[in-house]
């Protein structure tokens, strides 16, 4: 009955174990945070509603959202308007919108791995190959171009990069992005950039690949910025030749994005960057704290997140991943296997840190008392 590319579909690793999980598990598994919204753009939705905004709108997304939006990133590419904004229902709708336009049969696309777990299904459901390529800790969780090129064929189209990174937590410094780019240009390549996390990083400013490349499709999401995860809104953002194709398949996939959502970013991005800075602070300190603890506890190996809010350490244990997992879920602490991510992250574990202060520590000295009974 079913088509063969949803039989070949496993369900995420992620919802699998999230679904086991009882009143009593403190998670550190789900990938949002544990901020409610801003109260001025609940209200500013609430608004929005009231004065009619309820019905069908542009396929596109509102105009002023694009054009606030444009304005923005116009950092990055100083020529930026609203034509080269489309609105999605969250990120998973403008990977589903691209790949869709972008594949055809046995195109292959370049995905990382360990790497969130969409890619690779999006683009088997758009009918082409996902190809990955290793992300590793040994490299900060930054591509190698020497990698990419290993894997590359003339089936390749377009490559897809997270940074910040989901579930490593690493950030690409500028000169990876311009070797990833140059690497693009010369072989014709696609770069599809999930930057999703670009206001969560902890150092240093994020890096964006716009304004580095024609041929860029940068990704991007209100949820993790503004705490808006289950309101459903994202964009992207490349040249408005490529923005009007992308919008054909946006109509026959959502006809448009909803309306008061739209209101509700709005006025987030032109009121609530006091809101990101204050969950930022409070991301780093239980940053700080996971790294500590972690590479406390014998048989970890922590690398420092530079973004996002996972940390992704190595263990060296005498079990999988999974099972480290399934012990952990036993005593009440959710965390996430590596290689539900891809092969690649077998040997690690993925943990959020979008939890309060109190319950990480209490996992903490969970996981290491689980821990000390495998010595």
């Amino acid at each position: 009955m079913f088509s063969r590319r949803v039989k070949e579909l496993e369900l995420s690793g992620i919802r699998k174990y999230f679904e086991m999980a009882t009143e009593d598990t403190i998670s550190l598994g789900i990938g949002q945070p544990d901020f409610q919204p801003p109260e001025g753009s609940i209200k500013a939705y609430n608004e929005a509603m009231q004065n009619g905004y309820n019905g069908y709108g542009s396929t596109y997304g509102i105009k002023e959202l694009r054009e606030e939006i444009a304005r923005e990133y116009s950092k990055y590419e100083p020529e930026l308007t609203k034509d080269n904004v489309l609105i999605h229902v969250g990120a998973t709708q403008a990977f589903k919108i691209i790949t869709e336009s972008l594949v055809d049969d046995h195109v292959e696309i370049l995905c990382p791995n360990p790497g969130f777990v969409l890619f690779g299904p999006q683009v088997k459901l758009a009918g082409g190959i996902p190809v990955t390529y290793p992300v590793k800790q040994e490299n900060d969780f930054v591509p190698q171009v020497e990698d990419l090129e290993e894997r590359r064929t003339p089936k390749t189209k377009a490559i897809i990069v997270n940074s910040p990174s989901n579930p490593c937590g690493g950030v690409f410094p500028e000169s990876a992005i311009d070797d990833i780019v140059g690497w693009a240009r010369e072989n014709d390549i696609v770069i599809l950039s999930d930057e999703v996390y670009d206001h969560l990083t902890y150092e240093k400013e994020h890096v964006s690949f716009l304004g580095k490349y024609r041929k860029v499709i940068m990704v991007n999401s209100f949820s993790k910025r503004f705490a808006m995860t289950g309101w459903r809104v994202g964009f992207v953002i490349t040249k408005n030749e490529w923005i009007e194709e992308l919008g054909k398949i946006n109509y026959y996939n959502i006809a448009c994005p909803p309306h008061p959502t739209q209101h509700a970013a709005l006025h987030a991005l032109r009121n609530e960057n006091e809101f990101v800075e204050n969950m930022k602070e409070t991301f780093r300190k239980r940053r700080d704290l996971v790294v500590e603890r972690l590479n406390d506890i014998s048989g970890f190996d922590c690398l420092e997140p530079k973004g996002s809010f996972y940390a992704f350490p190595s263990f060296d244990f005498d079990l999988t991943g999974r099972e480290l997992t399934e012990k952990l879920l036993e005593n009440d602490v959710l965390i996430t296997h590596g290689s539900a991510f891809g092969s690649e992250g077998e040997g690690h574990i993925r943990i959020s840190y979008a939890n309060s202060i109190e319950n990480i520590k209490k996992a903490m000295d969970i996981i290491e008392e689980t821990v000390a009974d495998l010595d």
